[in-house]
């Protein structure tokens, strides 16, 4: 059974840092490129960060390029986003992405707010 269980969300105030992480079962974690998305109510879902495979690409939306990181241990299969300097504008559900196979996790909620 394929699973991707996101944890690490939160309150947290502005300038504040979180680190997200999503463990995957089920499936070759080690031979896919993993994504984060995030969404806010009413609005679509945005592609936050994407690593490649082995971790050597990875690309961001602009609007969190220099602030969070994406890094992944194939070993233990797992995906992380380190979210620094966090502004209330990131307040969303962040949910981890296998895009191949199109298999999503339940999100978990960051609310970044004074």
């Amino acid at each position: 059974q394929v699973r991707l269980v996101e944890s690490g969300g939160g309150l947290v105030q502005p300038g504040g840092s979180l680190r997200l992480s999503c463990a995957a079962s089920g499936f070759t974690f080690s031979v896919y490129s993993m994504r984060w998305y995030r969404q806010t109510p009413g609005k679509e879902r945005e592609l936050v960060a994407t690593i490649s495979s082995a971790g050597h690409i990875r690309n961001y939306a602009d609007s969190i390029k220099g602030r969070f990181t994406i890094s992944r241990d194939n070993a233990k299969k797992t995906v992380s986003l380190q979210m620094n300097s966090l502004k209330p504008e990131d307040t969303a559900v962040y949910y981890c992405n296998c895009p191949i196979e199109n298999y999503w996790g339940q999100g978990t909620q960051v609310t970044v707010s004074s």
